[in-house]
């Protein structure tokens, strides 16, 4: 298996997560005699420093000539003077325009080893498995017109959506539900938004192409408290870019922490991955960040751009054993736990993996 994959660690605590996700991917390409080749770009902060734009036009060159792109995270408050065209979050709205993903798949698993780190009762959030899929180019996010007049101090966000855009998001969604447990909810606020209503009919009228798959609507208000009191009774969510962004980050209470969520991005040119966290740049450098996330990104980059799945599972059965053990960075650490650094935390899932594809290996020569 041959990927070029471009890097694209980012601000803040980025690089720093990116590098353990880089790490693994490495020993899955040695492992498995596959040719990984990596290319760094920026975006971002670090792009605006050094090139004065959060996008460069080499970045996307780059980035559309590649198989995947691995994103850390972009944002730093020294740029929050910038109008928000300029500032990092600019450039990662403008990947993924570029890209042209539309279909951003976003994992909650709650790991059996992290159950007592949610605030929810562990017999609540025992073996949730949901996948989100958020509609990544339309909506409130990209909608026009929008602007913000300071001085009548008014301003105005579209949320737009066609037809066409819900229906290429829907099949996805609809396909992913049949190869799991063959259930799909439809998050929206049709109570209220013409947009919600255009939703819901829409996903009613695809849903009749998959008639193994059953359908359920629930606005997005009542659907914030089922996710929290009843997340086993869901499996794929699909809904629009932004309340697909609110529930995906509200799902972060399951799995113990923001940093244990991963993401990706497919439907367009070249797939984009990236963790759910942010750029947290009060803890950059420091060795605190969860790399989790990103690692478990990398493993859906095994997954959906390498087609490696004996791979990706291997990725996630090294690091639910790595928690199963205990390890802990300080986002997923109750009491006294002892602190677990990023750097640390890499190495330990690394070393885990490493057991794991060789144990499989001679259970495969046998």
């Amino acid at each position: 298996m041959n990927l070029k994959i471009t890097i694209l660690a980012g601000d803040g605590i980025g690089p720093e997560v990116t590098h353990e996700a880089v790490s693994i991917l490495k020993a899955v390409a040695e492992f498995g005699g596959h040719d990984f080749t990596f290319t760094e770009a920026l975006l971002g902060g670090v792009a605006i420093t050094a090139e004065g734009t959060p996008i460069p036009q080499k970045t996307i060159d780059i980035c559309l000539a590649s198989d995947a792109v691995l994103l850390g995270a972009v944002g730093d408050n020294k740029f929050n003077h910038l109008s928000p065209d300029k500032r990092p979050e600019s450039g990662l709205l403008q990947i993924r325009q570029h890209l042209g993903g539309f279909a951003n798949l976003r994992p909650c698993l709650a790991f059996a080893a992290l159950a007592e780190n949610s605030p929810l009762r562990p017999e609540v959030t025992k073996d949730v498995d949901i996948l989100f899929v958020r509609e990544l180019l339309g909506g409130l996010y990209f909608g026009g017109p929008r602007w913000w007049n300071k001085e009548t101090g008014e301003a105005i966000n579209t949320m737009r959506y066609t037809r066409d855009e819900v229906v290429r998001v829907a099949r996805i969604a609809f396909q992913l539900a049949q190869k799991r447990r063959k259930k799909l909810t439809q998050v929206d606020k049709a109570n209220v938004l013409e947009v919600s209503q255009l939703w819901r009919a829409t996903v009613d009228e695809i849903a009749k192409e998959f008639p193994d798959v059953t359908v359920e609507h629930q606005l997005v208000d009542s659907m914030a408290i089922h996710l929290m009191n009843r997340p086993r009774d869901f499996d794929v969510v699909l809904t629009e870019n932004l309340f697909g962004d609110i529930l995906s980050d509200e799902s972060g209470v399951i799995s113990g922490s923001l940093g244990m969520l991963p993401s990706a991005t497919i439907g367009g040119k070249v797939n984009l991955y990236e963790p759910v966290h942010g750029s947290a740049p009060d803890i950059a450098g420091q060795g605190k960040a969860n790399p989790l996330g990103a690692i478990l990104t990398a493993a859906m980059v095994l997954r959906h751009s390498g087609g490696l799945e004996r791979e990706a599972l291997a990725v996630e059965a090294a690091v639910a054993k790595v928690l199963a053990e205990g390890h802990r960075t300080g986002d997923i650490a109750r009491g006294k736990d002892e602190i677990t650094t990023t750097t640390q935390m890499g190495k330990l899932v690394h070393q885990a993996l490493t057991e794991t594809l060789d144990r499989h290996e001679s259970m495969h020569a046998v």
